[in-house]
């Protein structure tokens, strides 16, 4: 039961041949490619909708500074949230359920937000792990919690991604078993599981969507402290 149930995250292969690559970029093949026209198709005058409207959320709380980092945000969230919405059709593979791959995006950004605010500004990237008018007896210990609290961050970044996918992709699983289980002996409970399934469906849409916000959102924050 547990290696049917988690069969679905490990990552699919051919031939022995790993294809998490080509579940990563297949995403950038349904984007339309822009043309040399004015006047474009509906469908890439919502996509440069949907990329400003993105673009502008993520900026909006930034320092003109930051703005320079518009491209890396707002790819990442479009690539995070076409991967999320793809891996919930049927017989897919969802690569942001993979920790490893969630902590090599959070990570190398992340320190990277951090170098920017050593070069830029030592002292106050400094500062921030000892709190103004602290007592001298709690110094050391405040220095190590703020310390840890600034090297959890990519952890945290990669866990919160992969633990919500995970968990929504299992509900998802089990409902859906129960249901086809439950359809000979008892329909009128087998519907309450479709309906419960359905709204499960409608809320993981939300999550995935949300869950790209969020991870982007986040760097942009710890990119603000930094700039």
């Amino acid at each position: 039961m547990n290696l049917s149930l988690f069969d679905q995250f490990s990552s699919p292969t051919f031939l022995g041949i790993p294809l998490i690559l080509i579940s990563m970029t297949f995403p950038a093949l349904l984007l339309p490619s822009p043309g040399n026209r004015w006047i474009t198709s509906r469908l890439s005058t919502l996509q440069l909708w949907f990329i400003n409207l993105v673009t502008k959320q993520l900026m909006m709380p930034l320092h003109n500074k930051g703005h320079k980092w518009a491209l890396i945000l707002t790819s990442l969230m479009i690539f995070l949230l076409l991967i999320n919405l793809l891996g919930l059709l049927p017989y897919t593979f969802t690569p942001t359920t993979q920790l490893s791959m969630n902590l090599a995006l959070a990570f190398p950004l992340w320190l990277a937000t951090l170098l920017t605010g050593l070069r830029n500004q030592p002292s106050a990237s400094l500062g921030h792990l000892l709190p103004e008018g602290t007592p001298t007896p709690l110094i050391p210990a405040l220095i190590m919690i703020e310390t840890t609290s600034l090297l959890i961050r990519p952890l945290a970044l990669g866990v919160r991604l992969t633990a919500n996918l995970t968990a929504g992709h299992l509900l998802i699983q089990l409902i859906s078993t129960a249901t086809m289980a439950l359809f000979s002996t008892m329909p009128a409970v087998s519907m309450l599981a479709l309906l419960v399934l359905l709204l499960l469906t409608i809320l993981e849409v939300a999550v995935a969507m949300i869950q790209a916000y969020v991870f982007v959102l986040l760097l942009s924050l710890y990119l603000q402290e930094n700039i």
